[in-house]
């Protein structure tokens, strides 16, 4: 059942570029800094501060009838402080079937049921698409000093596991932390690093090649991985692609 949502504020980057493709985008009053997706329709929707460190203040000034969040982006206190003032959505998304099932869920809730029902359609033909290649002994890295990994109750997981990526740190929960000396006793095929939340480059890949002789190691568009949504047509359709690739 849906109900008419005036004003909107995300707090979750790839959910407010969901509400702009299911046709939602007038109703979108706030976002944070880090929204900035789609490129070209959002930089005129007013920003609300950061994902960790929203303006509460700004946001009880709009006065919005809904503010859509993530158990995992955003903090705990500040969902119980919006709670007490207006209606809060609270996501939980540790896997592909939780950003489908997301979708859906936002979709009807929003009045948007049809786009929402293509929308899923489209990424479970993607799914059905996936190359079967060999699997990789993978290790993701999201951020250095100190390095970080991603764990099995992740997202980003869920994708690399579903493209035949095995996740070097899947024993882990979170997001480990590693010493050099922990990666390598890994011994991965393919290192990725992501371009989100830290922005690596080439030159990082340069700094790990000589600790990993034997190993791949690419830069990679970290929205591929972590971004779900109505981003996950464009990310499952390049994965589908570069996954070909690389074998």
């Amino acid at each position: 059942m849906s109900t008419t949502y005036n004003k909107i504020i995300s707090l979750v980057p790839s959910l407010t570029e969901l509400i702009i493709e299911l046709g939602l985008k007038s109703s979108l009053v706030g976002r944070t800094r880090f929204c900035v997706e789609p490129e070209g329709e959002i930089e005129d929707v007013p920003i609300i501060g950061g994902t960790k460190n929203p303006r509460l203040d700004k946001i009880e000034e709009i006065q919005p009838d809904l503010v859509i969040a993530n158990k995992e982006e955003n903090r705990k206190e500040d969902i119980t402080y919006l709670s007490r003032q207006t209606e809060v959505e609270v996501t939980d998304i540790a896997s592909v079937e939780d950003a489908l099932i997301t979708i859906h869920e936002l979709g009807s809730r929003l009045g948007a049921p049809e786009k929402a029902k293509q929308l899923t359609q489209n990424i479970s033909s993607l799914l059905e698409k996936r190359p079967d290649e060999r699997p990789l002994q993978t290790l993701y890295l999201i951020w250095q000093d100190p390095w970080m990994s991603v764990g099995k109750d992740t997202y980003i997981h869920d994708v690399l596991q579903r493209w035949n990526l095995t996740n070097a740190t899947g024993y882990a929960r979170r997001y480990p932390t590693l010493t050099n000396e922990q990666m390598q006793k890994l011994q991965p095929e393919l290192i990725l690093l992501s371009s989100e939340p830290f922005p690596f480059k080439e030159k990082h890949v340069e700094k790990l090649e000589p600790m990993f002789p034997d190993a791949r190691i690419l830069t990679v568009d970290g929205k591929w991985f972590s971004w779900y949504g109505s981003r996950m047509v464009k990310s499952f359709d390049q994965l589908n692609t570069w996954r070909k690739a690389i074998s």
